[in-house]
């Protein structure tokens, strides 16, 4: 219960496993469910994620319409500019935006929409072994020594990331980089000493199209963190989901060099590094000029960005990670403090959030 209100709890909503004692009923299938419940659960609040809320729009549209239920549509692995442009092509946008269905989203949004904001990533980090494993390896093995100045990985194709490639031309063959969506150029996977066995896979990698899923055999192979990409480089340059939208999405690109304790320069939105310092961490403002987080033009703050890797490649690279070991340590220590904590808020701020809302 949440408040006088039962709780329908979709299984695949994304915070499921945080929230599921407080569910009354749980389902995995809308229309199933509502062949046990034809008249659905009187004035109860239903969480759906992606899979049910796309298979079932007409659905929900007629209830929200019809005032029957309280409908909370939850996608915390998306950042709010994917989560719109779900809702519209659910053709449920309009009813988002005149607050009759309340948003759980990964990433920040306008206070327009009534919306429960979840860091989905950030705990994620340390709940694989393998990644405990490659931080304990990282700093047993710890160098000033290292072959490559920087690490830049690649996925799928964003303008953003298609620009930064082309900009950094020669420098990045001092990198460690990839490049899996033909849409930005020769397809480019990492070298197998740097990917886990087993989700790596390049026999048979196609030459074009988006092959991510292909080398990770359609896994969230993104999630594991490799030392050997970490030791062999100086520091990590971040390319995020989002650029060019004004709010932030912390995805596992930006945890991955902060568990391990990599110093980083993040290709990310406007307020980016704003926002990663409200929320307690530290960055490397006092070794590299970071101002460029404040620029509104994204193609004035791409350019920006180049520049400073391009100096800092030409730089005395052992003497700046030595100088950014100390943060890195602090970050590390606050990402291992905030992830249980996040999880262990999470019911508090959802009820919260439900009986905040509830107007009947």
């Amino acid at each position: 219960m949440l408040g006088n209100r039962k709780l329908v709890l979709d299984t695949r909503c994304g915070i499921y496993d945080m929230i599921k004692t407080h569910a009354d009923v749980l389902i995995w299938d809308l229309k199933k469910h509502l062949r046990d419940h034809p008249q659905l659960i009187a004035n109860a609040v239903y969480v759906l994620g992606s899979d049910q809320m796309r298979a079932n729009s007409t659905l929900v549209r007629e209830f929200v319409q019809n005032n029957t239920v309280q409908i909370v549509y939850s996608n915390p692995s998306e950042g709010s500019k994917t989560m719109i442009n779900h809702c519209r092509a659910y053709g449920i946008a309009d009813l988002v935006e005149q607050g009759r269905i309340w948003i759980v989203t990964g990433g920040y949004i306008p206070d327009s929409y009534v919306n429960l904001y979840y860091e989905n990533f950030l705990p994620k980090m340390l709940d694989y072994e393998e990644n405990t494993r490659a931080i304990d390896q990282y700093h047993q093995d710890y160098s000033l020594t290292r072959p490559y100045k920087f690490l830049c990985l690649n996925g799928r194709y964003r303008p953003h990331r298609d620009q930064l490639l082309t900009k950094l031309g020669a420098f990045k063959d001092h990198a460690v980089w990839t490049n899996l969506d033909s849409q930005s150029g020769p397809i480019k996977p990492l070298d197998p000493k740097y990917e886990y066995a087993h989700v790596a896979t390049q026999t048979g990698l196609p030459n074009l199209g988006f092959v991510k899923n292909h080398l990770f055999n359609n896994k969230w192979g993104d999630v594991y963190i490799k030392a050997e990409l970490y030791q062999d480089t100086y520091f990590s340059l971040v390319t995020e989901t989002v650029f060019d939208y004004p709010y932030s999405f912390r995805t596992e690109k930006i945890w991955k060099p902060i568990a391990i304790g990599h110093p980083f320069i993040a290709v990310a939105n406007q307020g980016f590094y704003r926002d990663l310092h409200n929320l307690g961490f530290q960055t490397f403002g006092s070794v590299i000029d970071e101002s460029f987080d404040q620029i509104e033009n994204g193609a004035d703050r791409l350019d920006r960005i180049v520049e400073i890797v391009q100096d800092l490649c030409q730089q005395d690279l052992a003497s700046f990670l030595d100088s950014c070991y100390n943060t890195c340590k602090y970050n590390q220590q606050l990402l291992v403090e905030l992830g249980p904590k996040i999880r262990k808020d999470f019911p508090d701020r959802f009820a919260h959030f439900i009986n905040s809302h509830v107007t009947n």
